[in-house]
């Protein structure tokens, strides 16, 4: 039967997971097909059983058991009841009914339709927001874009092995340069974000994260040493999730991988491919058609990519596209990634030959190929020995394009240039203010001495 969205059921339903990360529409649609159930001392499923139907309690209390011996009791209205009951197929333990219990068989080819994916736009993913407590930071965090490609099963026990830690202001949380050992979630307060590109340079202050947000998979995903420092600038709450865990239940089922034979499909049909290497490394072999963007630049450079088409990231041996796929991911970005980056290329391409494609010579480094043509097949074999294949030249639009999105990036970093050296005029200034004062302070101190040793 149907149920009205605005009724008891419908709000309590409105927060179970993943329901609570659909728009209004898509939960409305979904209001219309469910099916609430009620029994008294009854059985809800058995073990063995093969119904793929999600079951969620409503009210009332279920006993989960097995061989008779109860393992775990859930109640209508706690945290494990905003998850699907011992969702495993085929059932793992038998699902009892303590007294009168009511509760939601949601069927799963549902969730599956199509029509119901949580879609994207060009400025954003389109949810509407809940009636929910502003409290509830549960339901704030499922909502953030990494956590809504979770399973259900994936995101309960995350929530299960979530750590509570907390910080005074002006504690240092993560320090740059230290090891990665947790990923964390702001549940209250605020932080600052900061780096040092030199041991002696001073600190630029790069963000400032709040409730809400999330920080730390950098170091997790790439096995290197923490790239910021993150102080707390308010009281906070944080809740920390430990590597290992973070690589199972969040990192694995959120990251795609695409062969390099895909990544050729892909570009054919539009996609953006995002080199996140250094210049140097970039400039002395990279894809044709790729922009380079290092991954310490991504946030300053986020504006200039385009959520209306995939992007493909690259570097050299897959680690550093990880962290850059998900910090683009929790920005809504639809990201793939390059399997084993660049070293993984020249190799399969020189075993490919029957493949393999046309190159021309370019100035600033080396260019691997992404398409087939096979008529000039012969012009590659002198030279693969000297390890230098390129690609045809790209159309004269994704020339263009390129260009254009090269300039933008080439302006924004002067703008940062800019404002960095009005920073460091002002410290000049004020660096010269002092030096006067100081100056005069002497010469006055100098002819107090002098009459010193005169008297």
């Amino acid at each position: 039967m149907a149920v009205d969205i605005n009724s008891k059921d419908g709000l309590i339903i409105r927060k179970l997971i993943p329901l609570s990360t659909l728009s209004s529409e898509q939960f409305n649609r979904i209001c219309k097909q469910v099916n609430v159930q009620e029994v008294r001392n009854g059985t809800l499923f058995k073990k063995g059983d093969l119904d793929i139907d999600l079951v969620y309690l409503l009210s009332g209390e279920v006993v989960l058991q097995a061989e008779g011996m109860v393992v775990e009791t859930i109640n209508a209205g706690s945290q494990m009841a905003k998850f699907a009951i011992a969702h495993q197929i085929p059932r793992k333990i038998d699902a009892v009914a303590k007294g009168r219990v009511r509760y939601l068989r949601l069927n799963t080819n549902i969730l599956h339709n199509p029509s119901y994916n949580i879609k994207q736009n060009a400025s954003a993913m389109d949810l509407e927001p809940i009636n929910e407590d502003p409290d509830d930071w549960m339901t704030a965090l499922l909502r953030l874009p990494i956590f809504q490609r979770l399973p259900p099963a994936n995101l309960q026990k995350i929530l299960i092995s979530l750590e509570s830690v907390r910080f005074r202001a002006g504690e240092v949380i993560v320090e740059q340069g230290g090891r990665g050992d947790y990923y964390y979630l702001i549940k209250e307060g605020q932080c600052l974000l900061t780096r040092k590109p030199s041991p002696n340079a001073k600190e630029i202050k790069l963000a400032q994260l709040g409730a809400g947000d999330t920080f730390g998979e950098d170091a997790l995903l790439s096995d290197a040493p923490r790239n910021v420092t993150i102080t707390a600038i308010s009281e906070m709450v944080l809740l920390r999730l430990e590597k290992k865990q973070f690589i199972a239940l969040i990192k694995e089922p959120s990251l795609r991988f695409l062969s390099y034979a895909e990544v050729c499909d892909a570009l054919t049909m539009g996609a953006t491919l995002l080199d996140v290497r250094y210049q140097d490394e970039y400039e002395n072999r990279h894809l044709a058609g790729s922009i380079n963007m290092p991954f310490f630049t991504l946030r300053m450079q986020l504006k200039t990519l385009n959520r209306e088409k995939p992007i493909i990231v690259v570097c050299n041996n897959g680690k550093a596209s990880e962290a850059a796929a998900f910090f683009l991911l929790k920005n809504r970005f639809n990201v793939m990634i390059l399997q084993d980056g660049m070293e993984g290329i020249l190799p399969k391409a020189k075993a490919s030959l029957e493949t393999a494609v046309a190159q021309f010579a370019i100035d600033d480094g080396i260019e691997i190929p992404i398409e087939n043509i096979e008529s000039l097949k012969a012009d590659i074999a002198p030279r693969l020995t000297e390890e230098k294949l390129v690609i045809p030249e790209m159309a004269m639009a994704d020339q263009i394009e390129f260009l254009k999105s090269e300039n933008q990036t080439l302006r924004q970093t002067l703008a940062q240039l800019n404002e960095r050296c009005l920073f460091l005029e002002q410290d000049k200034q004020e660096a010269d203010k002092q030096y006067r004062i100081l100056f005069k302070q002497m010469e006055k101190l100098t002819q107090v001495l002098d009459k010193l040793k005169g008297a």
